[in-house]
């Protein structure tokens, strides 16, 4: 069965994490070539504006199975160097796959998002969250280390100071303190959540495609060059934009006070 349900309303992907019985664990052999071909899907697209990722059931997503860790099987089983390149070439290309989707991506965190989960929603540009959720990075409780990249992504999400807290004592936070810490940008009732999540992917798909696609692109730039490379990449990117058929529209649709219509022109 597909780990990835994927649905799509019009300009809005929706991928949702789909083995609701176990609470949607992630790392199974072939999990990383499914998210890669959704993603590598979503990005060919340009008629996808927006991503929602959520999980079905009660869990967003409980992070790696622990049953097969237990019984070392599937990406957690062998050799030392078979389990490094479990995570080379199964889990590191799931989370490759996400981070490299070019389009807006809403986490609607449904639930637990726990250890690999957690780290899988912080790879969201947004995270909206349900009144359910809670927020945990339980690796070293396992004996493990966070080796989906966590330490990269956390900090900066929410900071070195609140991540390292979170890594060195394994605590699951509620959906209010996610929000106090920046985790998540709203809390809403959980029955509301989807809808509230595809209120705003509406809102964002509205937007012209490839001014979306590159701003998200220098947002993500923009945290690992320093001031001088940023503004030379806006520079060259904004000449690119000045030249569409959807700047022209949005400089007209503001003159004549009417909303605007971007077709990716």
């Amino acid at each position: 069965m597909p780990l990835l349900q994927t649905t799509r309303d019009g300009p809005v992907t929706t991928l949702t994490i789909d083995r609701a019985d176990t609470m949607n664990p992630l790392g199974a052999p072939g999990d990383g070539e499914e998210f890669r071909a959704a993603c590598d899907a979503i990005n060919r697209d340009i008629d996808v504006r927006c991503v929602i990722l959520t999980g079905a059931g009660r869990a967003f997503s409980a992070g790696g199975d622990i049953k097969a860790m237990q019984s070392k099987t599937g990406t957690f089983g062998g050799s030392t160097p078979a389990i490094s390149d479990g995570y080379r070439d199964n889990i590191h290309m799931m989370l490759r796959a996400l981070h490299a989707i070019r389009v807006p991506v809403i986490a609607a965190v449904n639930g637990p998002a726990i250890g690999l989960g957690c780290d899988v929603s912080c790879l969201a540009d947004i995270r909206i969250a349900s009144d359910k959720a809670k927020f945990g990075v339980t690796f070293l409780k396992l004996g493990i280390i966070p080796g989906d990249g966590g330490t990269w992504i956390l900090p900066r999400v929410i900071g070195m100071s609140r991540a390292s807290e979170l890594f060195y004592t394994g605590d699951v936070i509620g959906a209010q303190q996610a929000q106090d810490w920046g985790l998540v940008s709203r809390v809403v009732p959980h029955d509301d959540l989807l809808a509230e999540a595809q209120e705003m992917a509406t809102k964002i798909a509205a937007m012209p495609p490839h001014s979306l696609r590159q701003s998200k692109m220098l947002l993500r730039q923009g945290t690992q060059v320093n001031y001088d490379t940023a503004l030379e990449m806006a520079a060259n990117t904004q000449a690119m934009m000045h030249t569409t058929g959807d700047h022209a529209e949005g400089v007209a649709a503001l003159i004549e006070k009417r909303a605007a219509t971007f077709k990716g022109e």
